[in-house]
């Protein structure tokens, strides 16, 4: 077999206050600013973690097809109310996101963004996939390459740092740089350190993935979100190149600011887009639930029609559940917002029955 002959890079040290421009940190102040004003209108919502709900979502869609795994929005919604069994293998490992970010945002409070919490993140992320490996959740003991698949190291994009020591050197410097107080604004920081987790490419799959959700946890850890309510990786989707082109100008030139300008400028419109959402998805269900009550509706259909922005996809038990209603009940409501138009079934089935709000679900995916 012939050896690999290869070029490998191992990023340098992070600097503890890198030497930014001001145009870098005026974006990534503007960013903030965005940011705090997204998590304030969440913050001052009866229940906050209705909205999270989808938002987690749609972040899984677009993070998952950032690396080449695609589902519709309904699929993945969908995937919440499906056993293993009967979920495509794209709804499986979408389905691993969300309950990795869920996991890992309930727990940001109380834990250190660390080699161990992300190798328990990481594992999560890959179970059941082709990346769930004997070595998932450890620092990778084998050499990885970006670019096509089945092709030659040689014509990959980027070959991280082989394993071993360096690797694993590497990745707890950046722990210690992540966990370190610093004057850097705090956007810039989570951008620089985004560079550098996804140049070390520490685990075996899934690093991708793992370090955008890094960015949320970061911005949870020091107080920035309450709730992880931003979605970035859509805009890194429908920037690709723009996107992988940052993240390798910095290992060319050296020079973090047209990143972090960029990495910036993405938080902060991704910030105003959700914020603008969060606020048509209120007056969409103020609209649905005036309608209701004008065409003489109450109680539980009322109660129903106002959790459909955190739930376009429901079945009855959730329902249920969720207003406090026996299954009776709320089954006899969710047919009267089918009669009157709002919910339509989606599976065609007579048990385990799932309804769709798509007012609800075009507005989030939109």
């Amino acid at each position: 077999m012939k050896p690999w002959e290869y070029w490998a890079y191992l990023p340098h040290t992070l600097p503890e206050l890198p030497n930014l421009s001001h145009r870098a940190l005026a974006i990534s102040s503007k960013a903030a600013a965005a940011v705090a004003r997204l998590d304030e209108a969440v913050a001052r919502l009866p229940r906050p973690e209705i909205l999270v709900r989808p938002i987690i979502r749609k972040e899984a869609k677009s993070t998952s097809a950032l690396e080449g795994t695609y589902a519709t929005f309904e699929e993945v919604l969908e995937a919440d109310f499906l056993e293993d069994r009967q979920m495509s293998s794209e709804q499986r490992e979408i389905r691993n996101y969300v309950e990795a970010s869920e996991s890992a945002c309930a727990q940001i409070g109380d834990r250190r963004i660390t080699r161990s919490f992300l190798g328990e993140l990481q594992q999560m992320i890959v179970k059941g996939t082709e990346g769930d490996t004997p070595d998932a959740g450890d620092i990778r003991p084998h050499q990885v390459a970006i670019g096509p698949k089945d092709r030659p190291i040689e014509e990959a994009r980027f070959v991280p740092c082989p394993p071993g020591d360096q690797l694993a050197a590497g990745i707890q410097e950046w722990e210690d740089w992540v966990a370190q107080d610093s004057d850097l604004l705090v956007i810039a920081k989570v951008a620089i350190a985004h560079y550098q987790f996804e140049t070390l490419h520490p685990f075996g799959d899934g690093n991708g993935r793992l370090g955008r959700l890094v960015s949320i946890l970061q911005l949870m850890k020091v107080g920035e979100l309450r709730w992880p309510v931003l979605n970035i990786a859509p805009w890194f989707e429908s920037h690709r190149e723009l996107y992988q082109e940052g993240l390798m100008n910095v290992t060319l030139t050296g020079d973090f600011n047209p990143w972090v300008e960029l990495f910036a400028n993405a938080v902060e419109l991704q910030a105003r887009e959700g914020l603008e959402k969060i606020q048509y998805l209120l007056r969409l269900r103020d609209q649905m639930v005036a309608d209701l009550r004008a065409r003489g509706f109450r109680g539980s259909v009322i109660e129903i029609a106002e959790i459909l922005i955190g739930y376009p996809v429901i079945d009855v038990r959730t329902a249920s559940l969720l207003i406090g209603k026996t299954f009776e009940a709320t089954n006899v409501s969710i047919g009267k917002l089918v009669d009157h138009g709002l919910l339509q079934e989606i599976t065609g089935r007579s048990q385990n029955r799932l309804f769709g709000c798509f007012p609800v679900a075009a507005a989030i995916n939109r």
